[in-house]
């Protein structure tokens, strides 16, 4: 059973913050985020919060 995480994303390019629930699967969270509202699809500092 994988547990839900709370995940803070923070764009490099234009610092823009964006904090999502995901799940934990294989090691990785999956929160379903792709890119940025600059169009920024790389360069991003994830951080994995506590279980919800």
């Amino acid at each position: 059973m994988s547990h839900r995480h709370k995940v803070t994303i923070r764009c490099n390019r234009c610092n823009e913050k964006f904090i999502l629930r995901g799940r934990k699967d294989r090691g990785r969270v999956d929160t379903g985020f792709k890119q940025c509202l600059c169009s920024n699809a790389v360069d991003f500092e994830i951080e994995e919060e506590a279980l919800i």
